[in-house]
């Protein structure tokens, strides 16, 4: 079964968007590098991501932990989703992948 552990922000000024959501959670990032701030709030993973938009996020996503990130791929495009981003290794083993439902709302997939 999935689960939505990643709630990701794109972002088109990193250090602004870092500002607003430092003040709204009150907590420090425990990740700040210039391809991504993360946070974790009572283990909700909260992300701003300044490629966002150039990986084709339309706005703020939730990501699914999947176990096989293909498979699921497969049967949201055969049920009517859309592939905005094709599946991206991001480094320590995690491989994304985002798409859009009918509706064009945002659907991240990740795999551990």
């Amino acid at each position: 079964m999935s689960a939505v552990n990643t709630l990701i922000y794109p972002v088109a000024d990193l250090d602004a968007a870092k500002r607003v959501f430092t003040a709204l959670l009150g907590v420090e990032p425990h990740t700040d590098q210039p391809y991504y701030v993360g946070y974790n709030v009572d283990g909700q993973e909260l992300a701003l991501d300044p490629n966002g938009h150039r990986k084709g996020i339309k706005g703020a996503t939730p990501f699914w932990s999947v176990d096989d990130l293909e498979a699921r791929i497969t049967a949201l495009v055969d049920a009517g989703a859309t592939v905005t981003q094709q599946p991206t290794d991001v480094g320590g083993g995690r491989r994304t992948a985002s798409l859009a439902d009918a509706d064009g709302n945002m659907i991240g997939l990740m795999q551990d």
